[in-house]
């Protein structure tokens, strides 16, 4: 079936409005019925995208018969309820990171899907920005050799305020908030992508700025999740990562990648937490200074001006739709969400005891 011809639900209207809906709308889904918690905010999101159906509640949404596939764009918390639910009423889904809450859930989402044999995927579309992909064609074809480290570090100042920041669900634990798995998980991911399998791994989280304040209350209150953390990570086929990153610092730096081997470097660079449409690699092999590579136009098959998330985020939706009509998962699927989980469970159990973490 043509994407044209398909109909998609998309629970949460965060990112959900921001990117889901324009991205499948941009593919050719009819994004057919929205869901939110405020019934007055999902209409204005679904008046505003031509969308006719609007839910608040998501098992009446993915109760519909006429939808294709159900995207899920809330907190993590909702994630594994959600996603089972909508894989047992045959519906494709697409799911946002980070996964779940821990790999437990994760698991169960996976097994879910497989012994449905619909589409799953999770929403890492950073694998699809130039600099990482270029990365991974660059480490495939052996251009610094065997790898042996990679460096990440990322500082923003998004928790740098004069006043305490609101109160919101990524202050909060049991909803699955926290730096580490709203944006760490991104970069586990593209690790691994670019790796393979974590064999180990030790972390420490942290809360730099615990004050917010209750929106309803106008109460002081302290935050349950980091706002900085770091991890290393071993792999089975050799190597080390590690990352430090941080909302709490200033003045902001952006993110830096850099991936070392035996016989030279690649470097990525980037002002927010995201990766751009028009980012650049710079390496050096064999002792040549470094200098920038042309990034393969391949990896830049159109610009969106709307978003620069979108493009990548409209490459992911065409690996779902192409996963749909070959009955199959692409990667990033539910198997890549449980290791990645499992490698988050790893990060927070090391912070805890300050261990390393064994993962197989």
């Amino acid at each position: 079936m043509p994407s044209a011809n398909r109909k998609i639900g998309v629970i949460g209207l965060g990112f959900g409005a921001q990117v889901y809906i324009p991205a499948f709308r941009s593919e050719g889904w009819e994004v057919a019925a929205v869901c939110g918690r405020n019934r007055d905010k999902a209409a204005k999101v679904a008046d505003a995208a031509g969308v006719h159906s609007v839910y608040t509640s998501a098992k009446e949404l993915i109760a519909r018969d006429d939808l294709d596939a159900v995207a899920i764009a809330t907190p993590p918390r909702a994630h594994h309820d959600l996603a089972i639910a909508a894989l047992r009423a045959g519906k494709d889904v697409l799911c946002e990171k980070p996964f779940a809450l821990d790999a437990k859930q994760a698991a169960e989402m996976r097994d879910t899907a497989e012994h449905s044999g619909r589409t799953a995927m999770v929403g890492h579309e950073f694998r699809h920005t130039p600099q990482r992909a270029y990365i991974k064609e660059l480490l495939d074809d052996g251009y610094i050799g065997g790898f042996q480290l990679c460096t990440i570090e990322l500082f923003l100042d998004r928790y740098v305020t004069p006043e305490p920041r609101p109160l919101t669900w990524m202050a909060s634990e049991p909803d699955g908030g926290g730096l580490l798995g709203a944006l760490g998980s991104h970069y586990i991911d593209g690790l691994r992508h670019w790796f393979g399998e974590v064999a180990s791994v030790s972390g420490h989280l942290a809360i730099l700025r615990p004050d917010l304040i209750d929106p309803k209350t106008k109460a002081i209150v302290k935050s349950q999740t980091d706002d900085a953390f770091l991890f290393t990570l071993a792999f089975e086929n050799g190597g080390i990562a590690t990352m430090v990153a941080s909302f709490a610092t200033t003045p902001p730096r952006g993110a830096k990648i850099v991936v070392m081997g035996e016989r030279g470097t690649l470097i990525a660079e980037q002002p927010g937490p995201n990766p751009m449409e028009n980012g650049v690699v710079v390496a050096s092999r064999d002792g040549a200074p470094l200098q920038p590579l042309a990034t393969p136009a391949q990896y830049t098959p159109f610009t969106d001006d709307r978003d620069h998330r979108l493009m990548a985020f409209r490459l992911l939706v065409r690996d779902f739709t192409k996963g749909i009509d070959q009955r199959v998962s692409p990667s990033p699927n539910f198997t890549d969400g449980l290791r990645c989980q499992e490698v988050l469970d790893g990060v927070r159990a090391s912070s805890k005891s300050g261990q390393t973490v064994k993962l197989r």
